[in-house]
């Protein structure tokens, strides 16, 4: 019997987990956290709100799932690698911030690292057992979001409701912005730099409007593979909590025979800059990626409350990218101290708006 502590259980990926936890008889769950609405009763171990890492100590698992969003996901992504208990990780932001760190405490403790996110866990399924010395490319696949083939003029007036209608995932209201504007695809690839050991020339990414083709890896021989799938996070979260093993899904095969049409065309830089800008971040190191997400969570925040147009959430993490000092985090106090000084930046510069 594997123990699952799920942390962020009431979001989107978390409710999800529990549908394949409840179906599976070798999966227990042993805690749930969120962050403020109630879980009593889902596990013998609850919580909502606090300190993540007392529930895991009081737990002990031995997988921990983390879909907690953003930044305050980073101490339970810490306990688990310093510790050596498998993470399925869904929270990218916590690796993207915390980068060089969680993979020193990743090396010390030894334990598994899969990713959830649909796009890292086809690559992770296309990459295993092979060198990164194989590889010639990984190629992450984003859909476009909503706004997919408009310019920046036609984004001038832009709704919270109209960036929350995804074409083709349900996901929660962070991550259904981050698509919209492709922040999440940037945070995606710092994410895939620390996941898979690749340099940033020799990751690339695509828009694919079904989302049925989740990554491509091209290695060096000339030989690509693809990871495929109908666009449903059930998936990729069975995988992370069954691996090694695959466990069976109520997802219906893939039907090729039905007239499926796979297209792919380069992202629009200029009308969604936020991906350059994490590519940027990235290529920097240091703590600018901590920067890039701190400002982009404080800018969609403000986006959703109606205090910062859609356009201006890609203009304040530029303008919060180029105040951050950068310098690498010797620890996690410094990386903290780093991902405060940009989320105060930005409330500073939206107050003044």
């Amino acid at each position: 019997m594997k123990r699952i502590a799920l942390l962020g259980a009431t979001g989107s990926i978390g409710r999800q987990a529990l549908e394949i936890i409840e179906a599976h008889p070798g999966l227990e769950l042993c805690a749930a956290a969120s962050g403020s609405q109630p879980v009593d009763g889902l596990a013998p171990l609850t919580q909502a709100g606090g300190d993540l890492t007392d529930l895991l100590e009081r737990a002990e698992p031995d997988l921990v799932l983390n879909a907690v969003v953003g930044f305050a996901g980073l101490p339970a992504t810490l306990w688990a690698l310093e510790r050596g208990v498998d993470l399925a990780l869904a929270n990218k932001e916590s690796l993207v911030a915390a980068g060089e760190l969680a993979l020193s405490a990743h090396q010390r403790g030894g334990g598994r690292l899969i990713p959830v996110d649909s796009e890292h866990s086809g690559a992770f399924q296309c990459l295993e057992g092979r060198s990164a010395d194989q590889v010639h490319s990984l190629v992450l696949t984003a859909s476009g979001g909503p706004f997919r083939g408009r310019v920046r003029d036609e984004l001038d007036d832009v709704t919270p409701a109209a960036a929350l209608a995804h074409p083709t995932w349900n996901m929660g209201p962070k991550i259904t912005v981050d698509s919209a504007t492709l922040a999440n695809k940037g945070l995606e690839l710092i994410e895939a730099h620390f996941l898979f050991d690749l340099p940033y020339d020799q990751i690339e990414v695509v828009v694919h409007p079904t989302s049925v083709v989740h990554a491509l890896v091209r290695f060096r021989d000339g030989a690509t593979l693809a990871h495929l799938g109908y666009p449903d996070m059930r998936v990729p979260i069975s995988y992370a909590l069954t691996y090694p093993e695959r466990s069976a899904t109520p997802i219906p095969a893939l039907d090729l025979a039905g007239g499926m049409t796979l297209e792919f065309e380069p992202p629009d830089l200029e009308t969604f800059p936020l991906l350059a800008h994490a590519r940027t971040a990235g290529e920097q190191g240091g703590t600018y990626p901590c920067a890039f997400n701190a400002a982009n969570e404080v800018a969609v925040a403000a986006f959703l409350e109606g205090r910062l147009p859609f356009l201006g959430i890609a203009d304040v993490v530029a303008d919060a990218l180029a105040a951050a000092d950068g310098s690498a985090a010797r620890d996690l106090d410094e990386l903290i101290a780093a991902d405060e000084a940009a989320r105060r930046h930005v409330e500073e510069a939206l107050k003044v708006a």
